[in-house]
């Protein structure tokens, strides 16, 4: 068997037709030294049988038994994959077919890049559309920009594996912000260049993204702001900067518990910050 250069790790979760465009998307790919993972996180549609008729051994279909949420199974896919680079792609997005070669061309060029990431097209409810100001993607070391809002997108990534020993996997107790979670441990201790090509094509504003059937992200932002604090490995700038985002995060969304009746969940993270010395600063 060929040992693969590039893992792509693809998560779904009844998504069954986007998920046959994002597999064909990477079986088209310029660049063919790829194995492709599918990860199931228990779905109740007709993923597993379309994806055993449509693509047959070309892909590996790794079925879960019960829903556990996208970092359990991406973090499953990357335990499976053999490859030395790690890409990943949401099932409802697909690749431009130069994606991953211009990609690993891009990161070959200069061994010390542990993680990049291309621009992309976003298509919001069938339009293109232009991302805001504050969507556009950074380059380099972009740890203030990663803070207020998820600044990296997985469809968008590839990382060197090693990456993984130096700052860990997926938290699997997040069912949300996720991925602003991890790119916050790595953009703290390395730099995240971008490709300036738009090889991702972006889907939103359907019914079932995480964005709309979990409320109240900020929470679990916050939640990853509080572990970074306690993780000590900030800089004293870095430090300043995450308190500063915390504070503003956690002043509206403690007024948001309160106005909903919350009680119980806004003193929880009251005696979180408390305990790390910060309720003054709340």
């Amino acid at each position: 068997m060929i040992q693969p250069l590039i893992s792509v790790i693809i998560p779904t979760f009844n998504r069954a037709q986007p998920l046959l465009r994002a597999v064909a998307s990477v079986l088209a790919q310029s660049y063919a030294n790829i194995e492709i993972i599918v990860v199931d996180d228990g779905s109740t549609d007709n993923t597993l049988r379309l994806m055993r008729d449509q693509f047959g051994a070309r892909i590996s279909l790794l079925p879960l038994p019960r829903n556990r949420g996208v970092s359990y199974a991406r973090n499953r896919g990357i335990e499976l994959s053999r490859g030395s680079f790690i890409a990943f792609l949401d099932s409802d997005d697909l690749w431009e077919p130069e994606k991953t070669g211009r990609q690993l061309a891009f990161m070959q060029a200069a061994p010390d890049i542990l993680i990049s990431q291309t621009d992309e097209i976003w298509i919001r409810h069938g339009q293109r559309v232009n991302p805001c100001k504050h969507h556009q993607k950074p380059a380099g070391f972009i740890f203030a920009e990663c803070l207020p809002l998820c600044v990296v997108s997985p469809s968008a990534v590839m990382m060197r594996r090693r990456l993984f020993a130096a700052v860990g996997l997926f938290d699997e107790t997040l069912p949300a912000c996720e991925d602003y979670d991890l790119w916050l441990r790595i953009a703290c201790r390395y730099p995240i260049p971008l490709l300036r090509e738009k090889l991702v094509v972006k889907y939103g504003g359907h019914d079932d993204q995480l964005s709309r059937t979990i409320p109240a992200l900020d929470r679990y932002r916050i939640t990853s702001l509080l572990k970074l604090l306690a993780s000590a490995t900030l800089t004293p700038s870095q430090k300043a900067l995450v308190l500063a985002t915390l504070e503003r995060k956690s002043i509206i969304y403690l007024k948001g518990c309160r106005k909903r009746g919350r009680v119980a969940e806004s003193a929880a993270l009251e005696r979180s910050l408390r305990n790390m010395g910060l309720l003054k600063k709340i």
